[in-house]
């Protein structure tokens, strides 16, 4: 009882820090041969503690949505898109180098913290549709946001970051109207 009562009460007087919340800077989508191509940029910083857990060999996923959406006068809004892309940031203390997987496929090594970032501040070539897959013509509600994803956390580690502020770490919708062009 009295163990519970100390762990309280270091909780109550620790001072309370908290992560720099991440900020869409830029958001567009442009048509493609491919499909339709997002193109965006964010802006945080990493608090100290998530910096301290990737430098411990913790590795974290940022994971980036996208949602659209056709407005309907009749019903509600059609979902018509919804596409994830998440990067993984680890550390290898042997190679001295972080290495960023992007939706478990393409893997590449980078010397700093920062340069392994930049994958995640600007998504590049991310084609969120299909050419074909949207309708000639029609104005779509384009969502995008970028967030920790805390269930990609090995499980022992997952109850410690629920509770830790450092570890709350999400952008708000960044929302905007695209038109697609007639053929």
């Amino acid at each position: 009882m009295l163990t519970l009562l100390l762990a309280l009460m270091a909780m109550l007087i620790a001072p309370t820090v908290h992560a720099t919340e991440a900020e869409v800077t830029a958001a567009k989508l442009e048509t493609t041969d491919e499909g339709y191509r997002i193109s965006a940029s964010f802006s945080f910083e990493l608090s100290r503690g998530l910096v301290d857990a990737i430098s411990k060999e913790i590795p974290l996923s940022f994971t980036t949505e996208v949602e659209m959406t056709r407005p309907r006068w009749y019903w509600f809004d059609e979902k018509t898109i919804r596409s994830t892309q998440t990067v993984r940031i680890a550390y290898n203390p042997w190679t001295r180098n972080y290495t960023a997987t992007i939706n478990n496929g393409l893997q590449q090594n980078f010397p700093t913290l920062e340069d392994a970032l930049a994958l995640v501040l600007r998504p590049r070539r991310w084609i969120v549709a299909e050419k074909g897959s949207l309708t000639p013509g029609a104005v779509y509600n384009v969502g995008i946001k970028l967030k920790l994803d805390l269930s990609y956390l090995p499980k022992t580690f997952l109850i410690t970051s629920l509770n830790d502020s450092d570890w709350r770490f999400s952008s708000d919708w960044k929302r905007f109207t695209f038109k697609v062009e007639e053929k």
